[in-house]
């Protein structure tokens, strides 16, 4: 029946969801599935319905979160004129809303370091929703070649996640400021020099 294919989608959507944002808040490896499927509001022995393994779940939570960011990043770079969408991004996501709200936030700094732990598969699904990111990134330099947009993207996000893992784990104050402020001043001071941009073309304020 069409209704019981609806509700099973539902139900899986919702529990990757839920799961989404527990492992954002709690890391890769700070829920069980007793404890994943109790964020849906639902008992874990339905959990084999809808995942093989612990793994698969993980893996699509992941993969929904880097959704996420990557969706916020398209609007933030659409409501802006060319030249400011990239330091847009870079306010927005080196910014104490960000560093204060993981659950909510972008799933690299608050779970990589876990997922280098954890199995080729969830590897995998960050791996490949990551490559999205790097792409989007690399759309907003047009003024360079495709290679030299995909390094200046790569070293971007690394240095971003970088920050944002730091100024959390130091918790919030002048030191966590500080930490947010040099990323964002190493970042956009870097694609300034390479790209000879004026301050104002670059500029990645405060939000």
């Amino acid at each position: 029946m069409r209704y019981v294919g609806d509700h099973r989608r539902q139900t899986h959507s919702r529990i990757v969801e839920s799961a989404s944002y527990g492992l954002r808040q709690n890391g890769a490896e700070g829920l069980s599935v007793v404890e994943l499927m109790k964020l849906a509001g639902l008992t874990h022995g339905g959990f084999y319905n809808h995942f093989e393994s612990r793994a698969a779940l993980v893996g699509e939570a992941i993969a929904f979160a880097m959704d996420q960011t990557a969706e916020r990043w398209k609007k933030l770079a659409n409501r802006k004129a060319n030249e400011d969408r990239f330091g847009t991004l870079i306010a927005d996501y080196l910014s104490s809303r960000h560093r204060d709200n993981p659950r909510q936030g972008c799933a690299l700094p608050a779970l990589a370091a876990d997922v280098a732990r954890s199995s080729p598969r969830e590897q995998r699904a960050l791996a490949s929703k990551l490559e999205k990111m790097i792409d989007i990134l690399v759309e907003l330099l047009p003024a360079e070649g495709p290679q030299q947009a995909r390094q200046i993207a790569t070293s971007t996000i690394a240095t971003m996640v970088g920050s944002i893992v730091l100024s959390r784990a130091v918790g919030a104050g002048k030191l966590s400021d500080d930490i947010l402020d040099a990323g964002r001043m190493t970042v956009c001071g870097r694609t300034h020099k390479r790209q000879r941009r004026t301050a104002k073309a670059m500029s990645c304020d405060k939000p």
